[in-house]
Formats: structure tokens, C-alpha cells, sequence
């Protein structure tokens, strides 16, 4: 079968997605992105194209920039082009080139195609060939049963048309169809992990093995099935073990021990919050640790409190963590909400209530300018109804909150003295008395 009948095929197969769609078009000027562009326009598809020059072949690049330029005006379609200090970008973060031009590219194309609007999914020429590379570097390196089932045809917006596709059917085309291309002549060089695995390895495996490359390809396929199996399997674990609350995750870790194997399980439910796999060892001795210790990726915390373990993002933005609140101040945002004042309300209009939000307090022992903070360790109040002084962290046991919630609560201070730990407790010594004469009514309004 032709390759551009395998192309309609496909693209007949998926026509309802096919046809709500705009493409860009990831095109190097290389032998695969001209043969994929070809096909576009001869499907008649909705595309713009894409060209990164990275700047690490000299006028090779320039070369390549010019012939991408020429290419979309012969196809009469809108091309966008960047320039990248890669190798400038590689050491800054200390990267690879090859992972620095990948970051680079793909960070671009998102940017053009969703946040600009340009286009609703990014194409690229990944093929049958690709995948086959990708899957022997992956068990090389150490992976999972995904990384051994390959690339996925779509996959977080980019779409993977040639993916099953080999490249001896590619070159075919392009020789059909005289299509002409650009050759990077890096890709003759082995001291790259791509190439090195392409023209040395794997040619090197199939003198043993002469069908190594189709096996790979049929076990790519057996290990997308068994794939799909495993993940179906981590969903129904993931429903049974993870409260979600609010923002955060919330494991209880007596059932997490239970699951078997509970090193893959808890893995599958951290990975995606930049977890490393060396991670997991030490949040299984997470289970195990004081309460309040805790495991931190880039992005999140997994800490240990009583009995669970509680998955939380980090980096939250948070405003400044000292407000001061003049007299006669009547509302006061912060990060938790806001606090609504009332002024000198006539002992006569004093009500008590019973509402954790609401502090009424005895406008004469107050002291201005008053100050809105986070709690701070070291803090200490006498809890209404008691005369001893208790520490807040030994507050805050009481009242069994979690490490998080610790976190997110402000104290209202009068001259050095707590004079309220919003929404939980007013200080004894502010309390209303029978010989308060003006109360200060305070009103905690959670949410921005």
C-alpha cells in the first residue's frame, strides 16, 4: 500500500477530528517534514508551518531557514520562523544540545499554536522508525511499561500522523513525487544518542537479529495493549486510595501499604507532579517518619500527617505577609479573603455568637495600628476561656490540623499581643466583659 493511501486512510478514519482542526506543521526542511507537508496539502488539510533555526550549524541553518521559507510559499502557506541561541540556552541550564533544542522548539510551538491561536494541534514527522529508536533508548535508560509502548499518535495536542509508518516508505514518496529537501549533516554523526543508536546499535543488532526492527515494532504494539490494561488498573487503585480536597491529594496510608505492588502504585500517583523515580523510595519511608516530615519535588510536597499522606502544590503566590490596619479601617483584603471591621459598636448592641469567623472583641483593649499576619513559630495566645498562655503550634494540634492548614492561617496582633487566630480563636484577654463599654467586631470573608 502507497503511503499516500495509507495517509487517506487515516485521515478518513479520523475525519471528525480531522476536519475541526488547524495544524501547525513542524517542518525542518529535512526528507520527513517536506513528505509530511506534502501530504497535507494534497489532503487538502488546514496548515501553517513552523521552522526553528537553532544556530548550531552556521550557514547550514540559514540554508535550512531559507529553503522552509521557500517551500511555504510554494504550498501558499503562512510560515513562522524563530532563531534560538541554543548552545547558549544548553549550558545556562545544563542541558544537552538535543535536550536543549527540544525544550526550545516544543515551548515555541505551544506558544504559537495556543497561545497565540495559530493553530489547535502541532504535527510532527515522527515516524515508524522514530519509534523504534525511541523505545531501545528507553530501556537503556530505565523506564516504565510506557516508555517501552513508545510515542503515542496523539499526545497532549501534537498529533503523530506518520507514526506507523516506515521511513523506507517515506523516501519512496519523496523519490515518486521529486520532492527536493535539505540534509543535516549532523545526523551523520554518532556522538549524538539518536544517531549513535540509529547508525551504530541497532544496524549492529539486526547482523544477529536481521528482524529486530519489525519485532520492536510488534512488541511496541503488544505493550500499547498490555499499556492500557496497566493504566485502566492504576485508575481503579487511584479512585479507590486519593481524596481529593480542594487543591490538595489525600492518601490514607494504611490502605496504601495494603496495595500490592505498592511501589508502582505510589509512583503512577506522583509521577505527574515532577516526582523523581528515586523519589519514591523516600516517600514509602515517608509513611513510616514523624508526623509533619515531608518529600518535595519542584512543583509539590507529599507530607506526612497522623495518618495519611497529603499531596500539596508549593509556589503558591502569596501577598505581602505583614498588613498593617489603621483606626477606623473598615475592610482589609488579604491572601485568605478579607476581614470586615466594625467600629465601636455600643455595648448595648453587643450579641455573642457562636461563629469562628466572627471575633467581637473589647474595643478598649485594642491598640492600633493593628497587625494582619501569617503565624510564626514561637506564637503564643491565651485561648478564650483559658488564663494559661498555650503555644500555637500546640493550638494547632489540638485542633488536629494538617501541616497544610498550619500554613494558610493569619493572626490579627494588637501592641505584640494576639489578639485573634482567624477562624478558629479570640484571645481571653480581648474577650467582651460586663464592664466593656465598645466592642470591635471583625468578620473573616473567605475567598480573594
Amino acid at each position: 500500500m502507497s503511503l499516500f493511501l495509507k495517509f487517506s486512510l487515516l485521515i478518513k478514519q479520523q475525519q471528525g477530528f480531522v476536519n475541526q482542526q488547524k495544524f501547525l506543521l513542524a517542518v525542518s526542511g529535512g526528507l520527513d517534514s517536506i513528505v509530511l507537508c506534502d501530504l497535507f496539502a494534497k489532503a487538502g488539510l488546514n496548515f501553517v508551518i513552523a521552522h526553528c533555526n537553532f544556530q548550531l550549524r552556521g550557514e547550514e541553518s540559514l540554508r535550512d531557514e531559507n529553503f522552509v521559507t521557500a517551500l511555504a510559499s510554494q504550498y501558499g502557506k503562512e510560515v513562522f520562523l524563530t532563531r534560538f541561541e541554543t548552545a547558549e540556552y544548553a549550558a545556562k541550564h545544563k542541558l544537552s544540545t538535543q535536550v536543549a533544542a527540544r525544550n526550545l522548539r516544543y515551548n515555541w510551538f505551544r506558544q504559537l499554536a495556543f497561545k497565540e491561536g495559530r493553530a489547535t494541534y502541532i504535527v510532527t514527522a515522527h515516524h515508524a522508525d522514530d519509534n523504534i529508536e525511541t523505545v531501545v533508548m528507553n530501556f537503556f535508560r530505565g523506564t516504565g511499561i510506557q516508555g517501552l509502548a513508545g510515542m503515542d499518535e496523539h499526545f497532549q495536542k501534537i498529533w503523530r500522523p506518520l507514526l506507523y509508518c516506515r521511513h523506507a516508505d517515506i523516501v519512496a514518496y519523496a523519490k515518486e513525487h521529486h520532492l527536493k529537501h535539505v540534509e543535516d549533516s549532523s545526523n551523520a554523526s554518532s556522538n549524538y544518542t539518536r544517531n549513535y543508536f540509529r547508525n551504530e546499535l541497532l544496524p549492529a543488532i539486526a547482523k544477529v537479529f536481521p528482524s529486530v526492527e519489525e519485532n520492536i515494532l510488534k512488541n511496541i504494539q503488544r505493550l500499547s495493549e498490555v499499556a492500557q490494561v496497566y493504566q485502566q488498573a492504576i485508575n481503579q487503585n487511584k479512585n479507590k486510595l486519593v481524596v481529593a480536597d480542594g487543591n490538595e491529594e489525600r492518601i490514607p496510608i494504611l490502605k496504601l501499604q495494603k496495595m500490592q505492588p505498592v511501589r508502582t502504585i505510589l509512583w503512577e500517583l506522583i509521577k505527574h507532579k515532577l516526582f523523581t523515580a528515586a523519589q519514591v523510595d523516600e516517600v514509602i519511608k515517608l509513611m513510616d517518619a514523624s508526623n509533619g516530615s515531608f518529600v518535595q519535588s519542584a512543583t509539590h510536597r507529599i507530607i506526612r500527617n497522623r495518618r495519611w499522606l497529603i499531596i500539596t502544590p508549593t509556589g503558591i503566590e502569596e501577598e505581602s505577609s505583614i498588613i498593617t490596619i489603621e483606626d477606623m479601617q473598615k475592610k482589609v483584603p488579604f491572601v485568605n479573603g478579607q476581614l470586615i471591621i466594625e467600629h465601636n459598636i455600643p455595648a448595648g448592641n453587643i450579641s455573642l455568637q457562636n461563629d469562628q469567623d466572627v471575633a467581637l472583641l473589647n474595643a478598649g483593649e485594642i491598640t492600633y495600628p493593628l497587625l494582619l499576619r501569617k503565624w510564626r513559630q514561637g506564637d503564643y495566645f491565651y485561648p478564650l476561656g483559658m488564663q494559661k498562655k498555650k503555644k500555637l503550634n500546640r493550638f494547632f494540634i489540638d485542633q488536629k490540623l494538617s501541616p497544610t492548614e498550619k500554613e494558610k492561617v493569619w493572626v490579627l496582633e494588637s501592641n505584640k499581643r494576639i489578639v485573634w487566630v482567624i477562624g478558629y480563636r479570640i484571645d481571653d484577654r480581648f474577650k467582651i466583659k460586663p464592664s466593656t463599654s465598645a466592642a470591635l467586631k471583625v468578620t473573616f470573608k473567605a475567598g480573594k
